[in-house]
Parts: C-alpha cells; structure tokens; sequence
C-alpha cells in the first residue's frame, strides 16, 4: 500500500485535487466556507462549512461531475504572494481563512493558489494546471468539529485519492474493495468475534469466538516468554495519584487518564503498566547476577480517547497491553536488545507478517530526563539493531516521554502497515523510582529498563488479524477448527458423534452441523463461517470407517482414516501452520 503523504508526486496531485474539490463545491454551493484541505496517507480530506446543509455519499457524484468539468477546462494553477495585511484584505469574508492567517507569524510570506474562478490560501506546492488532475475519486464523507474540537462548529469533511494514471486509480479502489471485505467491524460481527455496545462507547465485549482466539493468543504469548526465560506478574488496576506523579504519567499523560476517590484520595486506573512494574522490582533486592530480569505481564489498562477516534478493536478505551519490562546492567543493554528483536522477528514469522523497525528519538517537548542520557540510549537501540542484521528508519521526535524506541510496524497481507511492537529504552523511572542492584563490589547501581510489547495489545492485534486473514483464521487460531456434516441423520449422525468425541479427547474444537437442511446449503455456510475443515460423512465413509475433508476456500476432497486425519491436524495445530 502506497503511503500518498510520504510520496512527494502524489502528494502534490492530492493537495492538488483537494483544491479542485474546493472549487466544484463553491460552484455547486456559492455560501460554502472552506477550513483546511490536508494530504494523508491514503489520499486527502478538506473541511467545509455548508451552513445547514449536510452531505451524504448521494451527493458526492455530483460533486464529481463539476471537478471533472474544471479539470477538463485545464486552467493554469497560479501561485501569488501576499502579506498578512494583504491577505487578511482579500480573505475578509471568510472567517476560517481569517482565523489561519491570524495564527501565522507576523512578517511571513503568505500564499495563495489561483484555479479559473478560485482562490485558496495555501503553502503548495501544486501542479500546474487542473488538466493533471481527472484520476480522482471522492470516497467518503463524514462529519468533522472545527479545530477537532467538539465545543466548535461541526464542518463536513469530503474525502478523496488521486492518481496519475488510471490504472493506479483502479489498482487503489480494487485494494479498498478488497479492504472493505475485511473490514474487522464487519467481519466481527459476521464470526460471533465481538461486540459494541452503547452501555460502554470503546470498551469490547468478547463473545465465545473471540475468547478462543484470545485464549489462544495468550496461551502461545506465555509459552513463548517462559522459554524466553520471563517470569509473570499481575499489578493492581487502580492506584494511588502519588504513584502517577512519581511516574510522570500525572503531568505528561493525564487527560488520557480516568480517576476516582477512594478514602478521600485521589486514584488512577492505569494508563500503562509501567508503574506497577516499577514497584515490583523495588519489592526485593537485585543482585547483578540476577540481570538482566524479564517480567512479563498482560495488563489491561484504560485511555480516554474521544469519541469520534473510536474505530472497532483498532481504537478503544480498554485494552490488554502484552508488557514486559526488562530490567539490565548498561553492559548487557545491545545483547538484550538484539535478543528481543529475534524474539519478536519469530512471533511475527508464525503470523506470516513482516515488519519494518524505526527508531523515535526525543520529544521537543514533555520528555524527562538529561538530554544526555536520551542521547546514549538512543545510539544503543540504533546500535543493537543494525548488529541484529536490521535498519531503522530514523523518526523524530516521536519517543516516548520517558525514552527512545524502536517501533515495529508489520505489514499485512493487502500491503498495510500496522504500528505494534516497541521495544523503549529507558533510563530514567529506573531513577525516578530509585531503583538499584547490587554490583560484584557491593556497591548500589542503577539498572537501564526496557519496556516492550509485540502485539501492542491484544484486542488491536485480534482486529489486525481479523482483516490480515480475511476472517479465515489460521488452523491452530480458528474458533471452530473442524465442522462435520452428516449427509443423512438417520444414518451418519451417530458415526459423526462418534468422531467428534475422538476429535474433542485430542483438543481440536469441532462442530456437528445436524440441521435438516440441504448439504450444499450447509457446506456453503461452512465457507461462509471461514471454519478451515469441513468433513462430509456419507454411506463410503460410514463403510471404510474413514473422513472425506475439504479445506476452506478448496474444492477437491480427500479421503483418509480417522488416525491420518488426526494426525494431520494435531501437527499442524502444534506447528501453528496455516492449514494442512
């Protein structure tokens, strides 16, 4: 998937045609006011007062229609300077484009666009005529508050992408065709995975389906760390504000947090689990011999984000963060680093997900600590990945308060990039909480801390899945991993009970679908349902005592015995194979 932001040809042609939407709009409604127009990564979006109108995706071919007729016109696009009295002058009527050049520094240049009969103040730069542009398309539109503030207007907000050929065009609709078939929402619900529901706006509810892949999640997140050598904890959920001041997290993090009283004192529910990790640590003394410490917990923590942010699993206010904190001499800081980055490297492999790494150094504002300590921890992650065999893309400034990190981003099937793992470096709660070990000369030493997940979290992880599989899990992951039809009650249900009991006895979930409905109107729902192995039991394999399988999204058929078949699947369950 092509990130159009970062692609300076196509980031241009967007902002470009977010222009030329601006104009058809004016054309079409003479008293919209426009906000701002930005290029994002998968095309751009402009914000747009239409006093009492509201827009739906009706009204957009339309809308359409006008920008392919200006961009057939071809007017030049051209670029003018003024200054901010000039520019306050000629935008005197619009307050959106009043309150812009308000907010600019006093002696600045300030720019404006020309197309035919529209002007729009902005930086550019633009192609040179509306002609380049006729390979768009408007794909949504939403509501929008001005400024992202909910106690201001609510704006309408087009979206749209545009390329320059239109081949590229209808390579990116087919991808957001096959991306809206994946769509976790849809298929969430679709798959019995889980619900939302008004009662709590953000907060997942898992139905029996999810908790399996959950489970299952969580099972091999535990098996993996033990033999990583970790060691599990569970911290409180709530804790005392003193704590969050000592953490930091009060000052950099609290309009993110939910509080309560409890003995007239103020409490937090956890944001992240760092915290408690930190007290866990300080519950008995180190010694050198025991680092580097790796304490794994999977902590659920809550964030309030704004309402208009949530979106499915992907964006929620509760949360299983899979944390780790690794507590290590500075000496062991590069292997232990290098370690985790094979670790992760083999977690995502079992997935079929590959990654790209890229390192955020030090916020410009809301970090703690000596700016040199962030310098040293930063040439240490950078070191450690590249000894790993990795590159790291550098991003600045976008670190966590408390540290430098290095952030996986997994890319999926359709090509889309994903932000989970991190492994953060950091130097400072170790002091901030007077933290210590004992060294080989007796003396009191600080240890470096490494915070770490892989999934990120697990309900965001389950969505990423969702739509990285289409909703056909992997065998070992599927909720239902086999689904037996009977060809005729009266004379396969008992042999099909009979196999669904050995099959239980070694652990693979299975269905018997009984109903007294037609067989290619069951083996349709099975592929519906994405459940990987569907055995249709008839008179032959009633008499062979034998299994006729097909797998999903297959449709030749293979007969084996029972044992073969439960061979087959045990393994593939235990090497977390895709299917057999």
């Amino acid at each position: 998937m092509i990130n159009i932001k970062e692609d300076e040809t196509l980031s241009i042609l967007n902002h470009s045609c977010a222009h030329l939407l601006a104009q058809a709009v004016k054309h079409l409604y003479p008293d919209a006011l426009f906000w701002v127009g930005p290029v994002i990564e998968d095309g751009f979006y402009y914000d747009i007062d239409l006093g009492d109108k509201t827009l739906t995706v009706d009204d957009l071919p339309a809308i359409e229609k006008e920008m392919k007729k200006i961009a057939k016109d071809g007017k030049r696009i051209i670029r003018s300077e003024l200054t901010k009295e000039e520019a306050l002058e000629k935008f005197k009527d619009d307050p959106y484009k009043i309150d812009l050049i308000n907010n600019m520094e006093d002696g600045l240049v300030i720019s404006c666009y020309t197309q035919g009969d529209f002007t729009d103040l902005c930086r550019g730069p633009h192609v040179e005529s509306t002609k380049l542009l006729k390979n768009f398309k408007l794909l949504k539109v939403s509501g929008a508050y001005w400024k992202n503030d909910s106690n201001n207007k609510m704006l309408q907000r087009i979206y749209g992408v545009c390329f320059k050929t239109p081949e590229q065009l209808e390579e990116h609709l087919n991808f957001l065709e096959e991306a809206k078939k994946r769509d976790h929402k849809k298929l969430g619900k679709e798959l019995d995975i889980f619900m939302m529901s008004e009662y709590g706006p953000g907060f997942p509810f898992f139905l029996p389906n999810g908790m399996i892949i959950r489970n299952e999640l969580e099972s091999f997140w535990y098996e993996e760390h033990a033999k990583e050598g970790y060691v599990f904890i569970k911290t409180p959920i709530m804790l005392n504000k003193d704590l969050w001041e000592l953490s930091g997290h009060w000052y950099n993090y609290r309009e993110n947090m939910y509080t309560s009283e409890i003995d007239e004192k103020v409490f937090a529910i956890k944001p992240m689990n760092c915290p408690g990790g930190m007290l866990v640590y300080k519950n008995s003394l180190h010694s050198y011999k025991d680092l580097p410490l790796r304490i794994g917990e999977l902590g659920q923590v809550h964030r309030h984000e704004a309402s208009g942010a949530l979106n499915g699993l992907f964006r929620v206010r509760t949360f299983t963060q899979d944390d780790a904190h690794l507590f290590m001499r500075e000496d062991q800081i590069e292997e232990e680093v290098i370690r985790l980055i094979s670790f992760i490297d083999r977690i995502y492999k079992t997935f079929g997900l590959t990654y790209d790494i890229e390192l955020s150094t030090r916020p410009e504002e809301k970090y703690i600590g000596d700016i040199a300590i962030w310098d040293k921890s930063e040439k240490a992650l950078q070191d450690a990945c590249e000894k790993s065999g990795h590159t790291c893309k550098i991003n600045p400034g976008d670190g966590a308060f408390y540290g430098p990190k290095l952030d996986f981003h997994i890319k999926d099937s359709l090509g889309r990039v994903w932000q989970c793992g991190t492994i953060q470096l950091d130097m400072n709660l170790p002091e901030r909480f007077d933290l210590t070990y004992i060294d080989s000369d007796g003396s009191k030493k600080r240890p470096v801390m490494l915070h770490r997940v892989i999934y990120g979290s697990i309900e965001r992880f389950i969505g990423i899945l969702i739509e990285h599989y289409a909703g056909a899990f992997p065998l070992w992951l599927a909720p239902v991993q086999v689904n037996i039809i009977p060809v005729n009650n009266e004379h396969h249900l008992d042999y099909a009970k009979q196999l669904q009991e050995k099959l239980t006895e070694v652990g693979i979930r299975v269905k018997i679908d009984d109903r007294d409905e037609k067989l290619g109107y069951k083996m349709r729902e099975g592929q519906t349902k994405k459940i990987p192995l569907t055995l249709v039991l008839g008179d032959k394999e009633l008499e062979n005592n034998t299994i006729s399988y097909r797998k999903f999204g297959k449709t030749e058929t293979t007969t084996v015995t029972t044992d073969e078949f439960i061979k087959l699947v045990t393994e593939c369950i235990k090497n977390k194979e895709y299917n057999i």
